[in-house]
């Protein structure tokens, strides 16, 4: 199980990383490669993704870490 919490905050980390970084290229007119295909449906979907990716990634790290935590104060019981 800690395999899995420790990849889930590593992946919960990346996609907020990625959120905010195509959040704040998006006000100078870039995007990320891999992010171009948010902004099709228009500017409001595209930030509704962006939002998404932030909000998603701090509640997998949240989950993650909380997690970890818990095994922390068992281990010392």
């Amino acid at each position: 199980m800690d395999f899995i919490r420790e990849k889930a905050w590593q992946i919960g980390g990346f996609l907020a990383l990625i959120g905010v970084v195509s959040s704040v290229l998006n006000f100078i007119d870039y995007n990320l490669r891999i992010l171009m295909w948010i902004d099709m449906w228009g500017a409001t979907v595209g930030w509704i993704i962006r939002i998404s990716l932030i909000v998603g990634g701090l509640i997998l790290m949240f989950v993650g870490k909380s997690d970890e935590e818990d095994d922390d104060d068992e281990s010392e019981n």
